[in-house]
C-alpha cells in the first residue's frame, strides 16, 4: 500500500481487497447460472441498500448513463422541474432538456433549495421532478423527503441521484416517494466505476415512454431480470459486476446501519477538524439542508493556491479533491465514502494541517485533536 495513493475524493474511492481481486479470474458465461447469481446477489444487497422493494437493475454505465436512463424511459415529452444547486443538479437538467420541457429551479451552488418555486412548477402541471440527494461538488445535501412529498401531492414522477448517498448515508427510497433512484459503482459502494443501478417504482412502470432509447432501455432490462437465469439485456462488464457483489457483501457483513454510522462519524470528525482550525465549511445551510456526511466542502483560505495546497498533500501519498468550474481555486473537498475509517481520515487531516501551515495560514486551533475527539 506504500506505493499506493490514498484517495479521499467524492468518488473513486480506495477498493478493499476483496474487490479487487475478485476481477483477476478468469471470464464466465454471462448468459449463464453463475453470473445470474452474481447479479442476483447484486440486486439483493442494493434494494436494501436504497430503502426500495421496487425493480433494480444494474447498467454497464457509470452514474451518468443511469441518470440519462432514469429521464429518456419516463421523461419524453413531460414537463420536468430540475433542483440545480450544484454541478451536478446541472447535468440531469442538461439531460433533462434533451428529452423533455425542462425547467431549472436553480440556487448557488452549495445553497439552499427553492421549494416554493418548486411547488409553483407542480401546481402548473409539472410532470416530472429531479433533484440530487447529495451534491458533492458544494457538500450539501438536499431534502429527498421533503420533496419526494411534494412530487407525491401533484402527482409528478420523482427522480433521485443518490449517486453519492446511497450506501453512506440514509436513502429511504420508497418511504419518500422516490420513483427512480440512482447509484453509481465506485462511490459509497467502494466497488470499481462503470457500474451504475436504477430502481423503477410501479407507478413510474405505468408512465413509460413509447419513444425509448436502445441500449438503456430499461424495460428490456426489465425482461432480461425476469429470464429464467437473471440476465442484462446486453453484454455487461462482467469483471465489474464481480465486484460489485464482493462489495455488495462487504456492506451486508457490516451492517447497513454500522455503515451508514461510519460514514457519518468520519465526516463528523472532518468538520470539527475544519472548524478548530478556523476554516468555513462552503455550503449554507437550513432546516430543510444538511452538510453532506460523504465528503465536505471548505473554503479555501485567501492568498493559498489550490495547486500548491494540494499539491503538497499529493506528495504525502493523498488525494483530495478541488473545486469544480467556477468553484475552481475557491473551495477544496475531503470525500469520506466506502471502506476507510479513522486512520485514513486522520492521515488525511494531518497533511491538510502540515499543507495549511506551510503555505501560510494561521490555525486557530489544532484540528487533528478536534477529530480524535470525535473519532473516539
Amino acid at each position: 500500500m506504500e506505493k499506493e495513493p490514498l484517495l479521499m475524493l467524492p468518488g473513486p474511492v480506495p477498493m478493499p481487497e476483496r474487490v479487487r481481486l475478485a476481477m483477476a479470474r478468469q471470464a464466465i458465461n454471462h448468459r449463464g447460472a453463475e453470473f445470474g447469481g452474481v447479479y442476483a446477489d447484486c440486486v439483493r444487497v442494493l434494494k436494501d441498500v436504497f430503502g426500495t422493494e421496487n425493480d433494480l437493475y444494474v447498467i454497464s454505465g457509470s452514474g451518468t448513463a443511469a441518470m440519462e436512463a432514469a429521464v429518456a424511459n419516463f421523461g419524453r415529452g413531460r414537463s420536468i422541474s430540475c433542483m440545480v444547486n450544484g454541478k451536478f443538479g446541472e447535468r440531469l437538467f442538461n439531460i433533462s432538456q434533451r428529452y423533455g420541457n425542462a425547467r431549472a429551479i436553480s440556487s448557488e451552488w452549495g445553497s439552499p433549495l427553492d421549494l416554493a418555486e418548486l411547488k409553483r412548477q407542480l401546481e402548473e402541471g409539472a410532470e416530472m421532478v429531479t433533484l440530487v440527494h447529495n451534491e458533492t461538488s458544494s457538500g450539501i445535501r438536499n431534502p429527498a423527503a421533503k420533496i419526494g412529498k411534494l412530487a407525491r401531492e401533484y402527482d409528478a414522477l420523482f427522480v433521485m441521484d443518490g449517486i453519492t448517498s446511497i450506501g453512506g448515508d440514509e436513502v429511504k427510497a420508497d418511504d419518500w416517494g422516490v420513483d427512480l433512484a440512482i447509484v453509481g459503482s465506485q462511490k459509497c459502494l467502494a466497488a470499481p466505476a462503470g457500474l451504475s443501478a436504477v430502481s423503477i417504482s410501479g407507478r413510474a412502470w405505468e408512465r413509460l415512454s413509447e419513444d425509448r432509447p436502445y441500449y438503456l432501455d430499461l424495460s428490456a432490462y426489465r425482461k432480461s431480470a425476469a429470464s429464467k437465469v437473471m440476465e442484462t439485456p446486453y453484454t455487461p462488464a462482467v469483471p465489474l459486476f464481480l465486484a460489485l457483489r464482493e462489495a455488495c457483501l462487504l456492506i451486508e457483513e457490516e451492517g447497513l446501519t454500522a455503515r451508514i454510522s461510519r460514514h457519518r462519524k468520519m465526516a463528523e470528525s472532518i468538520r470539527a477538524a475544519v472548524r478548530a482550525w478556523g476554516l468555513q465549511l462552503f455550503p449554507r445551510i437550513d432546516d430543510d439542508h444538511a452538510y453532506s456526511n460523504t465528503v465536505t466542502a471548505v473554503r479555501l483560505p485567501e492568498k493559498v493556491s489550490d495547486a500548491d495546497f494540494r499539491g503538497t498533500i499529493k506528495k504525502a501519498g493523498i488525494e483530495i479533491a478541488g473545486g469544480q468550474d467556477h468553484l475552481k481555486g475557491r473551495i477544496f473537498r475531503i470525500g469520506t465514502m466506502g471502506a476507510i475509517g479513522g486512520p485514513e481520515v486522520l492521515a488525511t487531516l494531518a497533511a491538510v494541517q502540515y499543507s495549511l501551515k506551510v503555505h501560510g495560514t494561521v490555525l486557530k486551533d489544532d484540528g487533528l485533536l478536534a477529530a480524535c475527539e470525535v473519532l473516539g
